[in-house]
């Protein structure tokens, strides 16, 4: 008796985890239609449709292959993903950048460094004339003697790094990263100091990242800078750059968090309140494309894991990039926009406004 009502929870945990799944997996999910749509708060603001300004940045994800599965990751990376970017694939990345205006190259995954042909694709990038960004999960790092060098590579090839700590203290970052994560993540930052990153006139550049462990808006940026400064350097005698807030949106992990606490609806209704339209003005995906690991193209990275792809009829692969079109092209919105205009607005370079 005691073994069929062991089998039957495990069983009703089963149905759960997989119902969750689906929510997380399924591109064509939406909110309750009540909330008022994005595209008619751009419409009323004489902003849709939404076009592209310029195109001088090209976030490129190597890959969903991660040593770290956070709770809050839209991308739903994890030791577990297979997703990867080939040679060929990169090879063609690099065509498209030597062809173009392209200014910042931004690396990310997953962890981008797990990918085998991360360190001669970031050499052949060093010889172009492009700002190059890796954003680093930091406990990479310290996971296998394979990466402890990175700090060392990163200079040589005068790489920004940054990097995602969504707390100066241990609780908050284990609880949302996972255990053992800070303790790692500050011995990663130490590294990255001993080499000269974030040290005043290195010109070795170290940012970090804050997202919130909740549903709720992150705070100001330029305060919550000054906050992590101080107890940084009092508490680990660690430097940084900057630091930019970003804002959960309600995609993959982080939508799941938010269907299983019940939330999801609340959260939306605080990102629509606090729409920024002066944010909406500066969206990154106004003058950047991003490209999946098998090289497809969109508008953004979070359209990228919803599947939404720029609607450039000339240009959807990377072996097919035309610069001129996707300057031009039509920004695909949906209700998860929201998130990059609320507030001070959200990017991945930080806050908008």
């Amino acid at each position: 008796m005691g073994s069929e009502k062991s089998l039957k929870a495990k069983g009703n945990d089963l149905a759960v985890a997989q119902n969750q799944l689906d929510i997380l997996n399924d591109p064509t999910y939406t909110f309750n239609q009540d909330h008022p749509s994005f595209k008619d708060h751009l419409a009323a603001n004489g902003l849709y449709p939404l076009k592209s300004t310029s195109l001088d940045t090209l976030q490129i994800n190597l890959g969903k292959m991660c040593n770290q599965t956070c709770t809050h990751c839209h991308v739903d990376a994890g030791p577990d993903r297979k997703e990867i970017m080939t040679n060929e694939t990169m090879t063609q990345c690099l065509n498209a950048i030597r062809n173009s205006d392209i200014k910042t190259i931004d690396l990310t995954g997953g962890a981008p460094e797990m990918n085998p042909h991360f360190r001669w694709f970031v050499e052949e990038l060093s010889q172009l004339n492009v700002k190059v960004i890796v954003r680093s999960n930091l406990t990479i790092i310290r996971a296998n003697k394979k990466y402890y060098d990175l700090p060392e590579f990163f200079k040589k090839h005068n790489i920004t790094v940054i990097s995602s700590l969504p707390c100066y203290t241990k609780e908050n970052v284990d609880k949302q990263r996972g255990s053992g994560v800070f303790k790692d993540s500050i011995d990663a930052l130490i590294s990255l100091n001993k080499v000269g990153y974030g040290v005043e006139g290195s010109g070795l550049e170290l940012d970090l990242v804050f997202n919130p462990g909740g549903p709720g808006l992150p705070p100001e940026q330029a305060s919550l800078e000054k906050d992590y400064k101080t107890r940084m350097k009092e508490d680990f005698d660690i430097v940084f750059n900057r630091l930019y807030t970003i804002t959960n949106l309600p995609i993959s992990r982080f939508l799941d968090f938010l269907q299983v606490v019940v939330r999801t609806d609340e959260y939306m209704h605080k990102l629509i309140n606090a729409f920024n339209l002066n944010a909406a003005k500066e969206v990154m995906c106004r003058n950047l494309i991003s490209v999946s690991w098998d090289g497809q193209l969109y508008d953004c990275d979070f359209n990228q894991m919803l599947e939404i792809k720029t609607v450039s009829t000339s240009s959807q692969h990377i072996k097919d990039f035309n610069a001129n079109s996707l300057a031009k092209r039509v920004i695909q919105l949906d209700q998860h926009c929201f998130g990059c205009t609320a507030g001070s607005g959200s990017s991945c370079g930080g806050s908008l406004v």
